[in-house]
């Protein structure tokens, strides 16, 4: 479904700020797969996630999602296919509009909107069944303002909405990180059911190795704009912490006494 082919990014060329972002970077990604990734700061994770969003052309290498060559595809073109989930709850969804407009407004996404847009009851209705498996009441407050809602209702929410249109690739970029453990858990939860029902391919930025480690079907890490290993299945299963640790300084070169390096943004 998604494949990059020898992707190099620098920012800041030629000063003194130069920083070399992504180096020959290279991944396939098969259809169905539940990639998450770990690094440290710096390795280049959420810079491979822009790149594949078309957030600012690469500097060398080609991306292809589903066959097609999108490497010169701007960003909003990608965005029909391409759904992305960021860290801040803030984002990616309209806080001044009702719950079940930004639902309609993930609805119509591609399509052209003229003067008659609006919310019908039959949507309505298909909006209230699509809230009520998150168990947060949504379905009870489609007419409130999404600003009112709290950080893991409206992280929910917008989770709900890049994946409405099920699109070729969902990327999920720290996602969780800035909710309480609680409620973290139960985004965690809702991706994997949403993922998993849907058979959706996603990818999914996490600075938590258990995390990590429990979701999805696929883990890479990164470093120096690298990825340096790369494991699913079974073998997936039966890591832990430790093992991420020890690889990650065998791997890298870099001795550490703790997981810090690993759990930094």
């Amino acid at each position: 479904m998604l494949r990059l082919e020898n992707i190099s990014k620098t920012f800041n060329k030629g000063t003194v700020n130069e920083k070399k972002a992504l180096s020959g970077l290279n991944l396939h990604l098969s259809s169905g797969d539940f990639v998450t990734v770990i690094g440290g700061n710096g390795a280049g994770k959420s810079t491979m996630l822009n790149a594949i969003a078309g957030v600012w052309p690469v500097d060398k290498g080609r991306i292809f999602l589903d066959g097609n060559d999108i490497t010169a595809l701007p960003e909003h073109k990608r965005a029909e296919f391409i759904s992305r989930v960021f860290q801040d709850p803030m984002m990616g969804t309209a806080p001044d509009m009702q719950v079940e407009e930004n639902l309609a407004l993930a609805l119509r996404r591609g399509q052209r909107r003229g003067l008659r847009w609006g919310v019908t009851a039959g949507e309505k209705a298909q909006y209230r069944e699509l809230l009520k498996p998150l168990g947060l009441g949504l379905e009870d407050r489609m007419s409130t303002k999404v600003g009112l809602l709290s950080g893991g209702q409206r992280q929910a929410l917008t989770l709900l909405m890049a994946s409405l249109k099920k699109p070729k690739l969902l990327l999920l970029d720290e996602h969780t990180a800035a909710l309480d453990p609680a409620t973290s858990q139960t985004v965690l939860e809702l991706t994997d059911r949403i993922v998993g029902d849907d058979g959706l391919t996603a990818m999914m930025i996490t600075h938590n190795m258990s995390n990590a480690i429990r979701h999805g079907n696929r883990l890479i890490m990164m470093n120096d704009g690298k990825i340096i290993f790369d494991i699913k299945g079974e073998e997936k299963k039966r890591l832990t912490k430790h093992d991420l640790v020890n690889m990650f300084a065998e791997l890298s070169g870099v001795q550490m006494e703790s997981d810090r390096i690993l759990l930094t943004k």
